[in-house]
């Protein structure tokens, strides 16, 4: 069954929940040997789910950011990794569609690909600079020569590198010091992937080191000027957040069946019972409400508004992410609690969600620069 065979929104949900519990089955080994998730990637390509956000004109659905986030948080219940990975595929695409800055010809072929199964993303991070949203300009460089662009460099944080067919990489153009994003395929010569990920948390995201070495491009495959440190409002990076609630969700269940199964002999009935599990899980669920709620009604806004609404609802985007990661972290924390020690061991799932879920401190925007520009707002 693919999704564009189903109309009703409950039953596109019901096919990712589907996918999902094929995810979290998958999930326990997946990280113990750090792999990464060919299978399931395999599987939302195969249920038509990694062409939903192309625009109807090139023959895509171009869902909705809510129901965008909600496929995501979904996919995370499942596996974080899975679903962070996928996440930037799908929100590149749905941004591209929306904000049309791309030559149109090389979009459409990219959207093409796209149908065909291929995948994106962004590749901005680099060791000398830090995050990109701080402003850093990229050392990685771009040389017009002899009718075509050569890009040298490297970057970091390339989420879902093993699977990846196009980098879209920030490079500054030496002639005039300008930085522009690249269009680069995997095809093209000189494209390597040196494998360094050894993080502890999202270790199925596979973010290894792009290495470019003199990597030749056609001209247009400069395909947008940017300026670092100044980006459009941008929603589709709510699929973030959404990851991290997934996540959280995972581990409350967890929590919540593990309290109504577990009868130590001290005691009669099961630690549900309890005044202190009840305090815990009433936390947990207050916890899980405030994020969703939040999440989604940030994304039905983004739907609902014209073109200058959205460009003024940066610290939106920013609060929701720092709220729903903050919220996610003491959700694991609280059903980390309620499980107790073993909760640490290396076969309980609450010990993956409490690393996957602390990777959500790191991933854009920074919690301290969603705080200044609120507060930047509110002096004004």
């Amino acid at each position: 069954m693919k999704f564009q065979d189903i109309k009703k929104p409950e039953d596109r949900l019901e096919l990712i929940s589907q996918l999902s519990k094929g995810f979290l089955s998958r999930a326990q080994k997946l990280d113990e040997d750090g792999s990464f998730p060919f299978e399931n990637i395999s599987e939302l390509k195969k249920a038509g789910y990694t062409s939903l956000t192309i625009p109807k004109k090139y023959g895509g659905e171009a869902i909705s950011l809510f129901d965008f986030v909600r496929f995501q948080e979904y996919i995370a219940r499942g596996d974080g990794p899975t679903a962070l990975s996928i996440g930037w595929h799908m929100g590149i695409i749905k941004d591209l569609g929306e904000k049309n800055k791309w030559n149109e010809a090389i979009f459409q072929m990219l959207c093409e690909d796209v149908k065909k199964g291929a995948l994106i993303n962004n590749c901005a991070s680099e060791l000398q600079t830090g995050s990109p949203t701080r402003g850093g300009k990229p050392t990685t460089t771009a040389v017009w020569n002899d009718n075509h662009w050569v890009i040298n460099g490297r970057k970091n944080f390339t989420t879902m590198s093993p699977v990846l067919d196009y980098f879209n990489v920030t490079a500054t153009i030496a002639e005039n010091d300008k930085v522009a994003y690249f269009l680069i395929p995997r095809s093209a010569k000189g494209v390597e992937i040196d494998e360094t990920w050894d993080s502890v948390a999202m270790r199925g995201t596979a973010s290894h080191d792009l290495v470019l070495h003199q990597v030749q491009i056609e001209r247009d495959y400069l395909v947008e000027y940017i300026e670092p440190g100044k980006k459009a409002a941008s929603g589709w990076l709510l699929h973030i957040p959404a990851c991290y609630l997934g996540i959280a969700q995972a581990a409350a269940s967890y929590a919540i069946d593990f309290a109504k199964s577990y009868s130590p002999n001290s005691m009669e009935g099961t630690i549900s019972d309890l005044p202190n599990i009840q305090q815990k899980i009433g936390e947990i669920e207050l916890e899980l409400m405030r994020a969703r709620h939040f999440l989604y009604s940030i994304a039905n806004q983004w739907d609902q508004s014209g073109e200058d609404e959205r460009n003024l609802m940066n610290p939106e985007l920013g609060a929701v992410k720092l709220t729903v990661t903050n919220s996610a972290i003491k959700v694991v924390d609280l059903a980390m609690r309620i499980a107790g020690a073993r909760s640490l061991s290396q076969k309980n799932p609450l010990q993956r969600y409490y690393r996957d879920v602390r990777a959500g401190l790191h991933n854009p925007p920074m919690d301290d620069m969603t705080i200044s520009a609120l507060a930047k707002r509110a002096l004004k």
